[in-house]
């Protein structure tokens, strides 16, 4: 009983789909940078620097 390669390729995705990462099962930030566009990324470096900048202000 040999495996037809469409069986196959349709097998290995659902096995994708049910071990794939997703930032609400625990992905990590390569996988949450990954799914931005490269002005989300920078918008959100940004805001993470002023966070850092306001919290040490107010910490003084």
């Amino acid at each position: 009983m040999s495996e037809t390669p469409e069986t196959k390729r349709e097998r290995q995705r659902k096995e994708e789909l049910k071990n794939a990462s997703s930032s609400i099962h625990g992905g990590n930030l390569a996988d949450l940078v990954g799914s931005f566009g490269w002005k989300a990324t920078g918008l959100l470096i940004i805001i993470i620097i002023l966070g850092f900048i306001i919290v040490s202000i107010l910490s003084n």
